[in-house]
């Protein structure tokens, strides 16, 4: 068991593959938080995904990042910004966990990079999303094809607000 792991994303919207990851990193990791990345103009707003996935894991620390910075894997500079960022939203200030993430978990190969400059280990949970086969881009594609994989009160926003129903 890990003493703690890190989980982030945009989770725009959140969905029933997210909460999977969520529960699979519950059940290796003694504590795990939650980072929702939030910029303006995102298809949900950041403050509603962050507080739909506390209701959902109200065991996990779900923190909202609010940032301006994109994703140039390949700037130095922009790496150091991003792990300064994520270092500073740490929630946990007491105990073995108080110093980050032991474990950063995606469904992502890319992820061991950020673990790496993180000083954690990736933790790789269902690569070929086979127990939820979805990501947030088809659900914003095409919304009303996959309702069926929200959570409840993610599918009643997204009707009232993309399908208006």
């Amino acid at each position: 068991m890990h003493h703690s792991g890190l989980i982030i994303g945009r989770f725009d919207p959140p969905h029933l593959g997210h909460s999977y990851m969520i529960e699979w990193a519950q059940q290796r990791c003694t504590e795990v938080v939650v980072f929702v990345n939030t910029k303006q103009g995102e298809a949900v707003p950041g403050h509603l995904r962050a507080q739909w996935l506390q209701e959902l894991h109200p065991a996990a620390h779900v923190v909202q990042v609010e940032h301006n910075l994109h994703n140039d894997w390949d700037d130095q500079d922009l790496w150091a910004r991003w792990i300064e960022l994520l270092q500073s939203k740490w929630p946990i200030t007491s105990g073995p966990s108080s110093k980050g993430p032991e474990v950063v978990v995606s469904s992502d190969f890319y992820i061991a990079e950020l673990a790496r400059r993180l000083g954690a280990l990736p933790l790789i949970c269902d690569p070929e999303r086979v127990h939820v086969p979805i990501s947030a881009t088809l659900i914003r594609n095409d919304p009303a094809t996959h309702l069926e994989l929200l959570a409840p009160q993610v599918r009643d926003w997204v009707e009232r607000n993309w399908l208006n129903m």
